[in-house]
């Protein structure tokens, strides 16, 4: 039974990569609960910005499923395995158990990262008994949380119009947590911790400096405080002759946005 049970753990350990992200969803046996669902499956919306830029709450993934079917989903590195002297290895479930009269009662918590590689990006966070459903939820709930990031090239070593970093520094914090995140230069590369990076990665950013204080340790906080310094990206109004001067895009580059209704 013990077996059974922790054998799922010990396959998500290593890069948090989830294996299967290439996986079609099931969207064609979808039936949508909510009004904006039905509007995403009858095809009046077609393009994820017509919900973003208007500040509509996702509250099915399936959502994102339709409109955005190359999303890449990446596990992080929140937890750490049993080792001497606290040197175990670092893995995607973070283990806590509640002691009861009837025995050890244990939860599996992770977080999931989700995007297009192409300035979008969402994190998600789920916890249960088991490993399956905990990694399920944290997807689902990355899906649900969704966000559009601006980039561009904010840095005065490299004036060009590609926009490989972003185009202002942003500051983000969550409890005792504070990271800034700073334009580079292309070449960079991204000069921030290892789970920020994947983070950063899969939301479209390929150089970027950082500058990190507080409980960096406490992986949760950290996490958490790279997103809303993301979330910062979007809050700050840029004046329209600045969008040209720094290269600044808003979401894809790729392709334009649908017409919004």
């Amino acid at each position: 039974m013990a077996d059974g049970k922790f054998a799922d753990v010990r396959k998500w350990r290593g890069s948090g990569r989830f294996g299967d992200r290439n996986r079609a969803p099931d969207t064609e046996s979808w039936i949508p609960k909510t009004a904006l669902g039905k509007r995403v499956k009858s095809g009046e919306i077609t393009h994820i910005d017509q919900i973003l830029d208007k500040r509509m709450r996702i509250m099915e993934s399936q959502i994102a499923d339709v409109l955005m079917p190359n999303l890449t989903t990446d596990l992080l590195l929140i937890g750490q395995s049993k080792g001497k002297f606290g040197g175990g290895q670092r893995r995607v479930f973070k283990q806590t158990q509640k002691k009861t009269q009837e025995g050890n009662k244990p939860k599996f918590a992770t977080y999931a990262v989700v995007g297009n590689e192409d300035g979008y990006i969402g994190l998600g966070y789920g916890k249960s008994k088991e490993t399956v459903p905990a990694r399920e939820k944290a997807i689902r709930n990355a899906k649900l949380n969704i966000i559009k990031i601006r980039r561009g090239s904010g840095s005065w070593e490299d004036i060009s119009p590609e926009p490989s970093t972003i185009p202002f520094t942003v500051e983000g914090r969550c409890g005792s947590v504070r990271i800034k995140l700073i334009p580079a230069p292309r070449g960079t590369g991204l000069s921030v911790e290892k789970e920020c990076q994947k983070i950063l990665r899969i939301a479209g950013i390929k150089d970027i400096w950082s500058r990190t204080s507080g409980q960096t340790n406490t992986k949760i906080n950290l996490i958490t405080a790279c997103f809303n310094a993301l979330k910062q990206l979007m809050e700050v109004r840029v004046q329209g002759r600045y969008e040209k001067q720094f290269g600044i895009i808003e979401g894809s580059a790729k392709q334009e946005p649908e017409a919004k209704t």
